[in-house]
């Protein structure tokens, strides 16, 4: 007697591109707030921070509020990931990815003193972040239409 073997197989499911964009974007900001975080237990970090500045650079309230624009692309970017049309969608993140990418690279040259391991760690994580969100726009599926 013959009997019928079967297997089960794990469903993998295709995560939509607008979800998988949000989710990136998600995980960015995370990556951001933990490297800043991390950056509270460096010896004399909090210090300079009560005084105004940090590796000899002066807040003021224009850096501060550049760097709240800034730090707020990312929470804007889920919400847009997931409501903007697809052509738009591909374009916003491809630039704001970009603006990122720029600004990443910018701050490489900012700032006095040592420069903390977990901070190059964080940095190379954003990195790839930033280019995953970016490949990912950039390759976003197409459909044939029918317009001849």
């Amino acid at each position: 007697m013959k009997t019928k073997q079967t297997t089960n197989m794990l469903e993998d499911r295709k995560v939509n591109v607008k979800a998988k964009l949000a989710l990136l974007w998600v995980a960015l900001m995370f990556l951001y707030i933990y490297n800043d975080l991390f950056s509270l237990w460096q010896p004399g970090h909090i210090a300079e921070l009560v005084e105004g500045h940090l590796e000899g650079v002066q807040f003021t309230q224009t850096m501060l509020f550049g760097a709240a624009v800034l730090m707020a692309f990312p929470s804007f970017m889920v919400l847009m990931s997931l409501s903007l049309t697809a052509r738009v969608n591909r374009i916003v993140n491809i630039v704001v990815g970009i603006l990122h990418i720029l600004v990443l690279f910018g701050t490489q040259f900012v700032g006095e003193g040592e420069t903390w391991f977990y901070w190059r760690f964080y940095e190379l994580l954003e990195l790839l972040f930033l280019v995953l969100i970016i490949w990912t726009a950039w390759k976003w599926p197409t459909t044939e239409s029918g317009i001849q």
